[in-house]
């Protein structure tokens, strides 16, 4: 094993001949890389549709070589003792999620390929939820959600969360929101489990110690039929997270401060494991959010071993029996990238990509022209929760417009409902409203995709905004021109109160 280890600074940078170059600025920041060598060999396989056969519980058989969680959950998937990184696989798929953006084209392949009377290999692990162009008048996005509507009640989905009056999404029960945070909330996220959704941010589910991600229509269409995919185990990069948080920090900064480490293509197609004792202390919101983005640094998927923070979580949301597993003390690891947490500034990811970081601090003369928080990144309870801490430590109303989009309806009912700590019994959506921030809107993705021209807070004009979201390439939440600065929901309090990028801790200390 070779390794090398570096102490950052803001001019400092860290290379290695098999990877990118890796930009590493943060001030002071006591980081470290560790190479680990390890030879992988070359298979050629054929391909060919598996034959229906019954899901056993676990692989058989004893261990031969130490592996890391996700190859571990591969191999119980596809039955396997042993596998290492770069084998193609046959895994059995305990749930498949589609949304109203890809489960029309999914279902259409289905049918094309499987025929019109075929049934779905399994109706109760199918989960169909409505979530992304839903409050618009437009008429395809409309029909997608008909097209899922009508699929599920032919094949009998037992998991649809369906929407029909959009005039107001609270006659609506069934209905949920953001597909990444249902999930959880339903209880359809279980330890070492196979989970793969319509949709790049699945591996937000790997918070819950599973494989999750993100797969396209063409897979989902087979996966829909046969309950299987054939998918190629990816090597894991570690990411150890250690020292107290500071209190004027969120999971997105770390998330943020990661990207900008590796870059957007420092991942690609491989396992992002994450642990430590920072890791260790956040609630499982937290958690999703730092999996969330482990798709903007090409990660295959995100995972973080479960513990009693995610036993309690599932309390009470699934009756399932899960099987959690751990990395084995041995396994063999890409990499390694060690953090001293407690050392750590806020961050923003400035325009137009999410490796684009900087210093909050740094930022302080860009102007913006508002903010947004909402999605299945920044659209949890927590996260507004973190937002109201803010505007009740500063005691001011907002200077740019600031729109609040919670991602479930159960997210839009906390707001209303519980109390933020130290604010004498008031809610978030009081302490919002007296801040002078947009009313808390019906729940989904909204502007965070962009979406038809009705989307509520799209960006029709070339503006600047803070945003809690993932992305902020040109045109995704809207105008081609926009400029988007991701950042956490406490930087986004702070630019909100400004008008200006604003580090939280102008605020909170």
């Amino acid at each position: 094993m070779a390794a090398s280890t570096a102490a950052l600074t803001s001019t400092s940078f860290l290379s290695n001949k098999k990877d990118s170059d890796l930009a590493a600025f943060s001030s002071s920041l006591p980081f470290s890389f560790r190479r680990c060598e390890r030879t992988v060999s070359k298979k050629i396989c054929s391909v060919m549709a598996p034959q229906q056969s019954e899901r056993k519980p676990s692989a058989t058989g004893s261990v031969k070589t130490a592996m890391t969680m996700t190859e571990k959950i591969f191999a119980k998937a596809s039955q396997k003792t042993q596998l290492s990184p770069g084998e193609n696989v046959w895994v059995n798929v305990d749930v498949l999620m589609t949304h109203d953006v890809c489960g029309p084209g999914s279902i259409g392949i289905f049918k094309k390929e499987f025929g019109e009377d075929a049934k779905v290999w399994d109706r109760e692990k199918v989960v169909i939820i409505p979530d992304h162009y839903i409050f618009t008048s437009d008429e395809r996005a409309n029909r997608n959600v008909d097209i899922l509507r009508d699929f599920s009640k032919e094949q009998n989905i037992k998991y649809f969360y369906d929407i029909k009056d959009l005039s107001d999404f609270r006659v609506n029960p069934d209905y949920k929101g953001v597909c990444h945070v249902a999930l959880a909330q339903e209880g359809h996220c279980r330890p070492g489990e196979v989970l793969l959704g319509t949709d790049s941010h699945t591996c937000t589910a790997g918070a819950f110690g599973q494989f999750a991600s993100g797969i396209g229509n063409t897979d989902a269409g087979f996966v829909l039929g046969t309950g299987k995919s054939l998918l190629k185990v990816p090597p894991t990069l570690r990411f150890v997270m250690d020292g107290e948080m500071p209190d004027y920090l969120l999971a997105k900064d770390l998330i943020l401060q990661i990207i900008g480490e590796i870059s957007v293509s420092g991942a690609t197609y491989k396992a992002m494991e994450f642990l430590g004792t920072t890791v260790e202390s956040l609630t499982m919101e937290e958690r999703m959010t730092l999996c969330n983005m482990v798709v903007e640094a090409g990660g295959k998927n995100g995972v973080i071993p479960p513990d009693s923070t995610t036993f309690k979580y599932l309390e009470g949301k699934t009756s399932k029996a899960y099987e959690p597993v751990y990395s084995d003390e041995n396994a063999r690891f890409l990499s390694e990238y060690r953090f001293d947490v407690s050392k750590l500034e806020p961050v923003v990811a400035k325009p137009h990509s999410p490796d684009n970081r900087a210093l909050a601090r740094e930022c302080k003369d860009v102007k913006i022209d508002r903010v947004y928080v909402g999605s299945c990144t920044g659209g949890k309870t927590e996260d507004f929760l973190a937002l109201a801490k803010v505007f009740l430590a500063a005691g001011r109303k907002v200077k740019v417009p600031t729109f609040i989009v919670p991602a479930t309806q159960k997210v839009w009912m906390d707001l209303y409902s519980i109390p933020v700590p130290g604010a004498g019994g008031k809610t978030c959506s009081q302490i919002f409203e007296e801040a002078g921030c947009d009313t808390p809107a019906s729940p989904g993705c909204a502007a965070c995709l962009g979406g038809p021209r009705d989307t509520y807070a799209r960006m029709n004009e070339p503006q600047v905004c803070v945003s809690t979201t993932n992305r902020n390439f040109p045109g995704r939440m809207g105008h081609k021109e926009g400029q988007i600065y991701l950042a956490s929901p406490y930087t986004a309090a702070a630019s909100a109160l400004t008008g200006y990028v604003t580090d939280p801790r102008e605020f909170l200390q």
